[in-house]
Parts: C-alpha cells; structure tokens; sequence
C-alpha cells in the first residue's frame, strides 16, 4: 500500500579511503564515561557498568555544517566524543566478541541543551528535551583499522581555544566493553553507532563559535553555531 508521505533518508557517514558511505539507523550514548566530567558536573560514576541514552537518528548531523543555535535552550553545550559504527550483528556478545562487530570509528559531537537537562534531572523526568535535539549528534567520517588505545589524545577547541583535553584511557569503561554490555539489552547491527562519552571541560557556545573535534588518527568533526531560528 502507498505511504502518505516520504520519511527524511537516512543520514551516511563518508568512510575515510572507501567509495561507500555508512548509513546511520541507530544513535546510542554513553553517559558519565569520565570520572572528571561527571565530577565537573557533580556526579558520581558507576564503574560496574555503563549507562545510556538514545538520540534520535534525526539528530544526526554531518560534520562541517553550520547549524542553528536550537530553541528552548540558552545553556547549549558541546560534548567532544569518541564514536563507533558496528559493523556486525552483536547479541549478548563476549568482552572478547564484541571487537569483531566494530565497523570503525569517528569523532562525534554530542550537543546538550544543559539547562534542560538539568530541569530534567531535578524533577527526576527523562533527558530527552535536554539530548535528543535536532542536528545535536554531529558526526565526522568513519575510519576502519583505527586502535582507540588509552594514549590516544581526544580535544576539542573553540573559536581556537581548548576546552576539551584528555585521553581516551580516561574513559572507565572501554569500546569492547560498552559493547559487549549494550549487547545484553539491544540486538546491535550494521547502521548502529555508539557515542562513548566526554571528557572534561564541556561548556557552553554561542553564535557565531566555531567547534573543532579532534581524537588523533581520526578526521575532525567541525561545526559552526549559526544563529536561533
């Protein structure tokens, strides 16, 4: 039977060195994956296992654009994050497993309305309103082959100013292991991506601000705050 409308298509992420893209179906995130932001935002961490939220795949937002400073918010906030793309099914998989269903890896930002957020967290009501906003998951191109090993850098700059400096073996639960655990509660596949948290040194920006991601060995994620619609 014919459909009343067309749905938007689905967003694909450029594969460093590959002709085909990775379209995205799924956004999962991490949530107080750093002992120092959580700290930075009065949280205590749970190092037995993680814990997530989701964004809509409509959230999703190519890396380079300019994008409007979003309604309902004047406390916007960038949050420099690792990202993964699984690239097999994944079902109650192994810490050892779950590496083999990890297509590859990207920079990611995962933009907050944070004063939301907390009115969220007050009144103890889901994060939605807060996370799940409109071209607030912006994704960089997907590189296969990389090692997120504990040394690697993870920065993001402002308007040429660090906000965000640390290294991926801050992280207190590592790729495998939020896979694996994911894995307990969702059937992963192809076209799933995984936010893996953020550091430290999360704040807000502005019109005009211009944010550059970077984890070495990966491409940048770029974006550019425009003006509120």
């Amino acid at each position: 039977m014919p459909a009343l409308f067309d749905l938007p298509q689905l967003p694909s992420l450029p594969v460093t060195g590959m002709p085909d893209t990775y379209p995205v179906g799924r956004v999962f995130c991490v949530g107080r994956n750093y002992a120092a932001h959580a700290a930075e935002m009065g949280n205590e961490v749970d190092r037995e296992a993680p814990f997530y939220f989701t964004k809509s795949v409509f959230s999703v937002a190519l890396s380079g654009q300019t994008l409007p400073y979003p309604p309902g918010t004047s406390d916007y906030h960038h949050e420099m994050e690792l990202v993964m793309a699984i690239g097999a099914p994944a079902f109650r998989v192994s810490y050892d497993a779950a590496g083999a269903a990890i297509f590859g890896y990207g920079c990611g930002l995962d933009m907050t309305r944070r004063d939301l957020q907390a009115m969220a967290k007050e009144k103890r009501r889901p994060w939605d309103l807060g996370k799940d906003v409109e071209g607030s998951a912006v994704l960089g191109p997907l590189t296969k082959g990389f090692l997120p090993t504990s040394d690697v850098p993870i920065t993001l700059d402002v308007n040429d100013d660090t906000r965000q400096d640390a290294t991926l073996g801050e992280m207190i639960h590592d790729c495998q292991a939020i896979v694996a655990d994911l894995s307990r509660f969702y059937h992963l596949r192809p076209g799933d991506v995984i936010m893996t948290g953020t550091p430290a040194g999360v704040g807000p920006v502005q019109p005009g601000d211009h944010l550059i991601g970077r984890i070495e060995g990966l491409a940048p994620v770029e974006l550019r705050i425009g003006n509120p619609e």
